[in-house]
């Protein structure tokens, strides 16, 4: 099983530059374990106080307690009793664990729900930062035949209030610069978010993350982060931090611009989208496009892939 394992370890390499976001504990030996509500619908986080292990023996400790009864009666666990956990195999910041077969029968809305309560609860040992999930040793697929993939904390996005309401997955349409700036370049990228999180601010979020590919540029300006985004009579508005304009871009304004505007347009509500700075439409994005405008998808900017 071991070799399996680091096999599939070199193909999420390739596949996947990621770069994991730890979570720590609120306090020594403090956990939040991720529990499913009785209508499987969302988690809700439980506080746990841990025997003080650390390393693999913290990681089936935490598991254990996934797969237990939470303290709370309205909460049910969140690994199902027929599903058992047959293996974890930690290889620098990557952890792999490994199901029986039993976990392909949770439904697809169940299965994202667990993986999320799962993979939440794990990267607060600070054992790893990526984590993988496996069945029976080969590497975890979507109804779809899709390729799950790894996993990080930043995989499942939150709303503002920290907690995941009914977990759900989209796959993105985004647009990031190429490497010489001169166009925007496609990128796909399926996320698992809270069901409260709406579909623009989701791709802002992911905007401003970056791309996932090495040959691809970022095009939002590094400091910059979203204020606000709000949908009205399929206008798009989005409102973000002085940074935009201040701090160092690396492509030009127009692959900046356009950025934004073609990955929000890929939304069927969307038909327009104006910028603002700190709330404001005075001025300009940089030097050439006024923020009073109204900006429709731009498809001469995309390049083949």
């Amino acid at each position: 099983m071991r070799k399996r394992i680091l096999s599939i370890l070199l193909v999420f390499v390739m596949m996947f530059t990621l770069v994991g976001c730890r979570e720590n504990a609120a306090k020594e030996g403090e956990y939040d374990i991720y529990y499913l509500n009785m209508d499987k619908t969302k988690l809700v986080a439980e506080k746990y106080d841990s025997s003080g292990a650390t390393g693999e023996e913290l990681l089936w400790e935490l598991l254990a307690r996934l797969k237990s009864a939470p303290e709370d009666s309205k909460l049910r666990q969140t690994i199902p009793s027929n599903v058992e956990v047959t293996g974890i195999s930690v290889n620098g910041s990557y952890l792999f664990v490994d199901f029986s077969s039993a976990y392909k029968d949770m439904s697809p809305t169940e299965e994202v729900l667990v993986r999320a309560g799962i993979v939440r609860t794990l990267i607060q040992a600070n054992v790893c930062s990526i984590i993988a999930f496996t069945v029976n040793s080969e590497a975890l697929v979507s109804r779809d035949g899709t390729l799950v993939g790894t996993m990080t904390a930043d995989s499942f996005v939150e709303n503002p209030g920290k907690q995941i309401n009914s977990s759900v997955e989209s796959t993105l349409t985004l647009y990031f610069s190429d490497p010489d700036g001169t166009g925007l370049v496609k990128e796909s990228r399926t996320v698992h978010h809270s069901s409260n999180i709406s579909m623009e601010k989701l791709i802002m979020e992911q905007l401003i993350e970056g791309p996932k590919s090495s040959n691809l540029q970022g095009t939002i300006p590094v400091g910059t982060t979203l204020i606000s985004v709000t949908l009205v009579d399929g206008v798009c508005y989005v409102n973000l931090s002085e940074s935009f304009r201040t701090q160092s871009a690396t492509v030009p304004e127009e692959i900046t611009l356009y950025s934004i505007v073609n990955s929000l347009s890929e939304l069927p509500g969307v038909s327009t989208v104006q910028l603002a700075i700190n709330g404001s439409t005075e001025g300009y994005v940089r030097f050439n496009f006024e923020l009073s405008k109204l900006y429709e998808k731009n498809t001469d900017l995309i390049l083949e892939q």
